[in-house]
């Protein structure tokens, strides 16, 4: 078990269990953050995650402590691989029973991802209350095992199928309250040096980016290079960056007539991205749909195929019944379908009205609520 920035004494207040992935770590964050807002010391708020998630430098870059476990989730299917995660789940739990009976919280809040089954579990065994939160429309393995235990399960959507259910909305960071705020669409496009005049499509899909999604915006800005009214900036991802799959006409930076656009391989300002935004395309994972939401940014959703029990499909559901987003299959999609798609959104005033749509679906106060069922669990 390793430790970064360990609070100062055993005991803290409340425990903050899971990641794995940005989609579990920044809601954690943002209601971290909602606790100190409300006048808790960050000493008193620990988060326990995986050493191999994205938690490991997420967390101590914003303040708090953090506890490593080892460990991985287990695949659902059968690989030699699981023997391993098995082992290293059993070891997790023996240190999260220890964590839990030396730092004894008043409240455990768990986020899903591999370390938040084991720390919820271990709050259930030494009882602790627990308060779950989960970002999606159909709940993850981890938060459906220990739902039942939770005096109550922050979701995301009515529809969100856990026990003890309270419709919080997903929290989302600091920095995407700031640009809904602020509303500067000019100085967010200033930021990412995107030409005045044009309607700027945003592409991405995670760290690692999409194959799919990656092989149409290509496709696109190639047919679409004589135009001189729009703009396109792709956040291509490390895996196809990485592997040169970026066309050479388009490697290069915008210049000239026609279309502008710029391919990156990672960007760590999603919030001015999003401020920027005429229109998205992009995959619907929890924390995604939230943030769009709450920006207001219209948006065209290609759900992950692979998502655990189809949630990005659900996730999308209700983006679309407001006529905030249109929903494509991965199958479907590919530069064809992505102009079909994205040109009969620029006409008129359609796009105006999707963001008004997404701003109305959009919970800007999902942290505060949240925050709110975590301090009456811990007054018990």
């Amino acid at each position: 078990m390793t430790s970064a920035g360990p609070p100062a004494r055993d005991r803290v207040w409340a425990v903050v269990a899971g990641g794995g992935t940005a989609g579990h770590v920044l809601p954690g964050l943002a209601v971290a953050r909602q606790l100190v807002a409300d006048g808790r010391d960050p000493s008193e708020i620990h988060f326990v995650g995986a050493e191999r998630g994205i938690e490991r430098t997420l967390v101590p870059d914003a303040g708090f402590g953090i506890t490593l476990l080892p460990g991985r989730g287990i695949q659902r299917r059968l690989t030699l691989d699981n023997v391993g995660a098995v082992v290293g789940l059993v070891r997790a739990m023996f240190q999260a029973l220890g964590l839990v009976r030396r730092t004894r919280p008043s409240v455990v809040l768990a986020v899903g991802g591999f370390a938040s089954a084991a720390v919820a579990v271990a709050a259930v065994v030494w009882r602790v209350p627990l308060v779950v939160a989960d970002q999606n429309a159909r709940a993850g393995a981890a938060n459906r095992l220990v739902g039942r235990f939770a005096r109550a399960c922050a979701v995301p959507f009515p529809e969100t199928d856990l026990p003890h259910a309270v419709v919080t909305g997903n929290p989302v960071r600091d920095e995407i309250l700031e640009v809904a705020a602020a509303g500067d669409r000019a100085a967010a496009r200033a930021e990412l040096g995107v030409p005045e005049g044009r309607t700027l499509v945003v592409e991405f899909a995670g760290s690692l980016g999409s194959r799919r999604l990656n092989d149409a915006t290509f496709d696109c800005a190639q047919r679409w290079a004589d135009r001189d009214d729009l703009a396109v900036y792709h956040v291509v991802g490390a895996r196809d960056w990485d592997d040169g799959r970026v066309p050479a006409a388009l490697a290069g930076p915008p210049e000239g007539a026609g279309l502008w656009y710029r391919a990156v391989r990672y960007e760590d300002r999603m919030a001015t991205v999003l401020a920027a935004a005429d229109l998205a395309v992009c995959r619907s994972g929890g924390t995604t749909v939230a943030e769009l939401a709450v920006v207001g940014v219209p948006s065209v959703l290609v759900p992950l195929p692979i998502a655990t029990r189809d949630h990005q499909r659900h996730n999308a559901g209700p983006l679309v019944a407001a006529g905030a987003a249109v929903l494509v299959d991965d199958a479907e999609f590919d530069g064809d379908r992505m102009e079909a798609e994205v040109l009969p959104l620029l006409d008129g005033d359609r796009l105006a009205q999707m963001a008004a749509a997404a701003r109305a679906v959009g919970r800007p106060d999902a942290a505060v609520a949240v925050a709110a069922l975590v301090a009456e669990a811990a007054r018990g």
